[in-house]
């Protein structure tokens, strides 16, 4: 697989863990720092799996670094540059 394509593949696979609303607010969400999963789960109201489950997405991708400590789990946005790609997005729309 020549570079191009390859870069191509990692970039569609990152904004394909863009794609849902939920990790879209939990990246909102880090762009204050790092959050416990806890943290997260009350603020999207839904249970822990359904919150880890969209976590690995974004850590899969590297969107999203995580840190244990003790028995939590703290997540920190690795890509702060998201945050302008995305006012960029809604700049067009009157909502950046």
């Amino acid at each position: 697989m020549s570079d191009s394509v390859q870069q191509r593949e990692i970039s569609a696979n990152f904004f394909k863990a863009l794609s849902h609303s939920t990790r879209l607010f939990i990246v909102e969400q880090l762009s204050d720092g790092e959050k416990c999963v806890c943290e997260l789960t009350d603020m999207i109201d839904a249970d822990m799996s359904t919150v880890s489950r969209h976590l690995a997405v974004l850590k899969n991708v590297g969107i999203v670094s995580s840190c244990k400590r003790g028995n939590q789990v703290f997540y920190s946005l690795r890509t702060p540059c998201i945050l302008s790609f995305l006012q960029c997005i809604h700049a067009p729309l009157g909502q950046g």
